[in-house]
């Protein structure tokens, strides 16, 4: 094959011999019927005669032509340049096209295609834009008479063969992004009809598929950005949030019989998509595939169908596909503002809605592709990954709202991915907790890692052990970044002398450390100081009033606007309090009613969904009076951002009225008598300033407050609460005007603020595990994390941490305690959490012992014992004498070397001591001890480890 693709004279005659071959192959297939063996023309109306001749059929003669002409061309081929692809294509293409071949025969003719393409013999030159057009209208319009379903079979996983060479060849770069889009719904027409033949030709569809969007998306990165910039393409498969729900689409057009694959697809023909593949086609794909997840729920699916497996749905699959594009595309979408918006939007508002699904599979596969997107666009998807982690990860790993055990281990299993990137907890700490309209999504997770790690009335489960590895890889994050400490300079936060419109506030630049530092540190002062303000006003919405403008975070003297703006974008308010406040007579709330109104983006939004968004942030009141006013303050904000729809502001106003009472009527168990559509049309004829509104605009209003509820009755405090359509749009209306993602690096810029909010739940919840599993993989985690958090500690000089870390070691290592029965040394041989205890006790009081004060109370407690049973040598208790005695006292030695049944040392027996240790060990041995028996083979392993303990403890307390 390497000799085919070469550039050398001989390259051509070998071609030439390739298309001679695939030539003869066809025709031994069309031979074998005999209606192909000649056919008889001539004669004025072809019905025969005297005169008629037997001729080739137009198909075998052009076969034959090709194969006359081929040996000529010699080094005119590609690489030698001069032949039109289609020459030596078009017969083949003849053969697929023509609905007079039966199976076998176009199977042979595909199988040529696919040789021909896959040794590249159609390579970028010439002619080959027409000729890759051709082959993909010919092979996904392909018909051919079916002869019995293993040779259909056959035909359509060649049809696959096929289009899988178009895109992954070297010509596939002029591929038209009209002729992209064909060859995908062609392959997922195929996987559709796969359903009801075998399992190999199901699972080899539903692989090509992959292969083939693999290839298309792999190609981003090489699509010139200036190329497209300017066009506009049609959005002509998109679907709208009704068609969405509805499962509705027109791009999946699949409606072939058995008997063909291919069919007229439905992509408009505009500029942008006969221009060579690139950016519309990936759009158009991404766009398909999100149809795909939402028709799964109303697909027919025929008696015959046999699934491969439950778990192989359309949901699944579809969400495959979207992950194996984003996973070759994602380092690209950035550079190309069409496709990177349908991903900001359309792509993540669907991973949202199937991030809530029951299939731990399908949760897997979302969380993947949004980890895969984190990875590489988390500067473009900011308020995106906040809404993630807060609707979906959260919601489902605390097991809220019936979330079942295997979706709580899935979302865990994400979170825990996520910490194991280093920056990740800095990168939430610093965009979310220090954004003063964004949760506190550090520490929320931190406290759902700390929380999960608590086994609550039940053994220690994996999902405890699986928040133990986030939490310790989120503190050894911070621990590795305190090398770096030399870059690190302290930031002041100046106090706020007075107001100024801190809601616009944005960062300079989020490259300079010392810019977006101070920044952020700005925001988490005025985000604390908001909090409290906010406990303040849901308790006494004056003394709230009073305690903002002392902080100078409200003006001194009250305006519309910025009562307004704490209303709108401060979280944690008391949604009845705010929602009477709105709906006030008075000449001031009034104006704040409207100044409220005016900080919601209604644009191109139905008057459905903008009345949810609205009325989402507070709690309607029950007063019609106050009703009224909020509805007119809604209406005039509707209707000047859309003028074409309604002829006045009252319009909007009545429309509004009715859509609540048709809210109301339906949703309400206390009405029997429903309204039904003609009801609410007529109900609103002449209103549009004596003119009737659209029927079809009304129907529509109509269906959608019935199906969906607009809940005048909004949670409080709603941040995990589901995300609904108009959410969404609000979330990408504030993207477009939210601060700029903050990349942290390696410097502990942010740590001196992260660590002491989990510093204590930490170390709870590494203790708990520590002190209930015994598996040494997970007891060396839960030690690891000791140390790191003694590091911290340590470093940022937190020594109540540092105390309470060294008393629960202490206690671990059981030799505090006086339950040992026989023998204490081979009891705390056996035991290893309490050498491995003993050991980070020692470690931590050689390394920071500078920062203990209560701990050494508990160290030196452990040091006695130590003494008492005989595990402390004699030089660390000033016994000088025993230096110098036989090498039979250096215990640790003599058990560790000796290959023979080792003398068994009486280590419990007292010596003379004269050091201070030594003074303090002699009230400790007052009792004489009684002869012991030979130990056994268990009891010498046991003391070899408590003195191998031991010697590591001394190491590190000599150092």
């Amino acid at each position: 094959m390497g000799g085919l693709r070469a550039a050398s004279p001989s390259s051509g005659v070998a071609m030439a011999c390739v298309v001679a071959s695939e030539v003869a192959t066809v025709l031994a297939v069309m031979r074998r019927n005999v209606r192909w063996a000649g056919v008889r023309y001539g004669g004025d109306d072809g019905a025969g005669g005297a005169g008629d001749e037997y001729l080739d059929h137009p198909l075998i003669a052009g076969l034959k032509s090709l194969r006359r002409r081929a040996a000529s061309w010699g080094s005119r081929w590609p690489g030698g340049g001069g032949v039109d692809p289609l020459l030596y294509l078009r017969a083949f293409l003849d053969v697929v096209r023509s609905d007079e071949t039966g199976a076998p025969i176009t199977g042979a003719a595909l199988s040529s295609l696919h040789k021909i393409l896959s040794l590249d013999l159609v390579a970028p030159g010439p002619g080959v834009t027409e000729a890759m057009g051709a082959v993909v209208e010919a092979v996904t319009g392909c018909r051919f008479e079916v002869t019995d379903p293993a040779s259909e079979e056959a035909v359509l996983a060649r049809v696959l063969q096929v289009l899988l060479a178009c895109v992954r060849g070297r010509a596939a770069p002029a591929l038209a992004n009209r002729h992209v889009c064909a060859i995908v719904s062609t392959c997922f027409r195929v996987v559709q009809q796969a359903g009801t033949k075998g399992e190999l030709l199901q699972r080899v569809s539903r692989q090509t598929m992959q292969e083939v969007i693999r290839c298309i998306f792999g190609r981003l990165a090489d699509v010139d950005v200036t190329a497209i910039a300017n066009d506009q393409f049609s959005k002509n498969q998109d679907l709208d949030a009704a068609e969405l729900s509805n499962g509705k689409s027109d791009y999946v057009c699949l409606d072939s019989s058995g008997d063909e694959v291919g069919a007229e697809l439905g992509v408009v023909q505009d500029k942008a998509m006969m221009e060579p593949l690139g950016v519309p086609c990936m759009v158009e794909i991404l766009q398909f595939l999100c149809s795909l997840l939402n028709i799964a729920e109303d697909m027919d699916v025929s008696q015959r169908m046999n699934p491969i497996d439950f778990d192989e749905d359309v949901p699944l699959f579809a969400l495959g596909l979207i992950n194996s594009a984003i996973e070759l595309s994602a380092s690209s979408i950035h550079r190309h503002s069409k496709l990177l918006a349908f991903v900001q939007d359309e792509l993540f508002r669907n991973l949202m809605l199937f991030g809530l699904s029951m299939s731990p599979l399908i949760l897997s596969t979302v969380c993947s592709t949004v980890f895969t997107l984190f990875y590489h666009l988390r500067q473009e998807l900011k308020l995106q990954v906040e809404a993630f982690f807060s609707c979906v990860i959260l919601r489902l790993a605390q097991g809220r709202y019936g979330a079942s055990y295997q979706q709580q281990e899935v979302a865990l299993e994400a979170l825990v991915d996520f910490c194991r990137q280093k920056e990740f907890m800095a990168e939430m700490y610093a965009n979310m907790d220090c954004d003063l309209q964004c949760s506190n999504v550090f520490e929320d997770l931190a406290n759902l890692l700390s929380k999960s790690a608590f086994p609550v009335n039940s053994p220690l489960s994996a999902l405890n052990v699986l928040a133990l590895d986030g939490l310790v890889a989120v503190i050894q994050a911070i621990a590795e970044r305190t090398d770096h400490a030399h870059q690190h300079h302290e930031q002041t936060v100046p106090e706020i002398s007075e107001y100024f419109p801190f809601w616009q506030l944005k960062c300079e630049s989020s490259n300079d450390p010392d810019q977006w530092v101070r920044f952020v540190h700005q925001q988490k002062s005025i985000k604390i100081k908001l909090m409290v303000g906010v406990e303040h006003f849901n308790r006494d919405k004056k003394k709230g009033f009073e305690y903002l403008q002392g902080l100078h975070l409200l003006p001194e003297k009250l305006d519309p606007c910025s009562v307004a703006l704490f209303f709108r974008y401060t979280p944690g308010l008391d949604k009845n309090l705010l929602g009477d406040y709105l709906g006030n007579h008075d000449e001031f709330s009034i104006l704040v009613l409207h100044e409220f109104a005016k900080t919601f983006d209604f644009e191109e939004m139905n008057l459905d969904a903008a009345l949810r968004l609205f009325l989402e942030t507070f709690r309607l009141p029950g007063e019609s009076q106050k009703i009224q006013r909020i509805l007119e303050a809604f209406s005039e904000r509707y209707y000047e951002q859309s003028p074409h729809m309604f002829v006045n502001r009252d319009a909007a106003l009545v429309l509004s009225y009715s859509v609540i009472m048709l809210n109301t009527d339906q949703h309400n168990v206390r009405v029997k008598k429903k309204m039904t559509e003609e009801d609410f049309i007529r109900n609103n004829r002449r209103i549009n300033g004596g003119t009737d509104l659209p029927r079809e605009f009304l129907s529509e209003l109509f269906y959608s407050i019935c199906r969906n509820e607009i809940k005048t009755i909004p949670e409080q405090g709603a941040e995990c609460s589901e995300m609904s359509y108009s959410r969404w749009v609000d979330l990408m209306w504030k993207s477009k005007r939210t601060s700029s993602y903050i990349a942290c690096d390696s410097y502990p810029f942010l740590d001196n603020d992260m660590f002491p909010i989990m510093a204590g739940p930490s170390v709870a919840a590494i203790s708990v595990v520590f002190d209930n599993v015994e598996h040494d993989e997970v007891l060396t985690g839960c030690i690891d994390g000791f140390l790191s958090v003694a590091k911290l500690a340590a470093f940022y000089h937190l020594d109540d941490v540092l105390n309470d870390l060294v008393v629960a070691l202490c206690k671990f290592t059981t030799l505090l305690n006086n339950s040992y029965t026989d023998d204490p040394v081979i009891a705390f041989g056996v035991d290893t959490k309490a050498r491995m205890a003993t050991e980070a006790v020692f470690t931590i009081a050689t390394t920071y012992g500078d920062h203990i004060r209560s701990g050494w109370r508990n160290i030196v407690d452990c040091i006695l014992r130590l003494h008492k049973i005989g595990l402390l040598p004699s030089r660390l208790t000033g016994d000088t004498g025993d230096d110098q005695e036989s090498s039979s006292d250096s215990m640790p030695s003599k058990l560790g070397s000796s290959t023979v049944a080792p003398h068994v040392l009486p280590i419990n027996t007292p010596k003379k001591t004269y050091g201070l240790m030594g003074r303090f060990s002699q009230l400790l041995y007052m009792d004489a001890e009684e002869p012991r028996s030979q130990p056994t083979e268990e009891e010498l392993a046991a003391q070899r480890n408590a003195l191998e303990t031991e010697k590591m403890s001394n190491r590190y307390h000599l150092h």
